[in-house]
């Protein structure tokens, strides 16, 4: 089959790679992975449908996934179809629940889905008034919009939570996505995801994983795009999974059904879960990143074969099988991210590294070097019986990549790390 995968991150090479498990497999990337020399890279604009879709169509490209929410949300399936080619994810109207934080707030309202309490605001005024009277601290603050995963802050008092307000709503320190905001309250508990393969009635959940969102060691600091994941996540037991398919997964897809827009493509849900109970922190409507990169390897399954039975409503008829490996990867970033960050560094001592696979999360090549392009750069994967090996084969080699300035998180997989 023929696959043209959009994006160009590590999530997507992560996508690349499960795919050319298959040899029969062609895969084409857009805007493309110049450091990966086994598929067909092409410099197109994400964001031009038109093009994208004369290339599937002149290529007869089957399959079609798009990795980044952007395309998602601008409606980048809606157009394909009218096409008639085949394309992995959902319409522009489902994909309204990572757009909008308000609207995911409001249609997990509508259906009675557990998530924390909230209001929203468009004004700041209103906005400062409701923290002025609120009493109970930590507070969740988030962008509605897209902010590229840092649009949430979690202040710890009423002064910190009004300049974090000032900062979002009247500095634009978030762009436009911030015209909008959710105010919620915190929700205590351990994080994980999981991710659910849709066709509209049909699901197929894969191995749920643990993110780290924060940029500092311990879980501290700011927000970013995710600095390091491990799967299976053990916090996900069999009963809390049953919990998030009864209460979370099956009202979301009667809900969207009944709103007219089966949900298709790959549903990220981001869970809060305290003594077995799963609430949703935010759904997104693609693959997380990094957590793609240790959940595609441990699948069994063909990639392939489950994009193309979503495609065509026939997940049921797919067997998942799931390896008993545990993976994990650390995400190696520029010095100063998630802030100001300097490209086109100079990276080696790739060739130095043995039983760790490396994803390119941003970089690119020029004149024959690998060069840094992005906040998050690398990431680095193991896959072992245990977590304790993983963490050891990647930390006992990641100092041999040589960047001036990298960062990387330590501790990832503290909590499942026998110390």
């Amino acid at each position: 089959m023929r696959f043209l995968v959009i994006g160009n991150g590590g999530r997507e090479h992560a996508i690349i790679d499960v795919l050319q498990k298959n040899q029969a497999n062609e895969i084409h990337c857009i805007p493309g992975i110049d450091a990966i020399q086994t598929i067909t890279n092409h410099q197109l604009d994400i964001t031009d449908f038109p093009e994208l879709a004369n290339y599937a169509i002149t290529h007869s490209i089957d399959y079609t996934i798009v990795g980044p929410e952007a395309p998602l949300v601008n409606g980048i399936v809606d157009f394909f179809r009218t096409k008639k080619l085949a394309i992995f994810g959902p319409d522009k109207a489902a994909a309204q629940i990572e757009a909008s934080k308000a609207f995911s707030k409001e249609f997990m309202e509508r259906y009675h889905i557990p998530t924390a309490s909230y209001k929203r605001f468009t004004n700041y005024d209103d906005a400062v008034s409701y923290i002025e009277n609120t009493d109970t601290f930590p507070i969740v603050i988030k962008a509605s919009g897209l902010a590229a995963g840092k649009g949430v802050v979690i202040p710890n008092s009423r002064a910190e939570a009004k300049t974090e307000l000032a900062e979002m709503m009247l500095d634009k320190k978030f762009g436009d996505a911030a015209d909008e905001i959710v105010i919620e309250s915190f929700l205590e508990g351990e994080e994980a995801s999981v991710f659910a393969v849709c066709d509209g009635k049909n699901y197929l959940l894969l191995s749920p994983a643990q993110d780290h969102k924060r940029i500092g060691e311990g879980d501290t600091g700011k927000n970013t795009g995710g600095m390091g994941a491990y799967a299976p996540a053990p916090v996900v037991t069999d009963r809390v999974m049953k919990r998030v398919e009864s209460d979370i997964l099956v009202p979301f897809l009667k809900g969207m059904q009944n709103d007219g827009h089966p949900y298709t493509g790959v549903l990220f849900i981001g869970l809060m879960i305290k003594n077995d109970a799963p609430s949703v922190v935010e759904f997104n409507c693609r693959f997380g990143d990094p957590e793609t990169q240790v959940v595609l390897p441990l699948l069994e399954t063909e990639l392939a074969e489950i994009i193309q039975a979503c495609c065509c409503g026939q997940l049921n008829e797919v067997k998942l099988r799931h390896s008993n490996k545990s993976a994990m990867t650390v995400v190696i970033a520029s010095g100063g991210y998630p802030d100001d960050y300097k490209k086109g560094l100079v990276i080696s001592g790739l060739d130095q590294l043995k039983g760790v696979e490396i994803r390119y999360a941003g970089t690119r090549i020029e004149n024959g070097h690998l060069l840094s392009n992005g906040g998050r750069v690398l990431n680095l994967i193991a896959i072992e019986d245990s977590f304790e090996q993983c963490a050891e084969k990647i930390y006992s080699q990641i100092d041999l990549i040589r960047m001036q300035d990298k960062y990387y998180r330590h501790d990832i997989g503290h909590r499942v790390l026998k110390h």
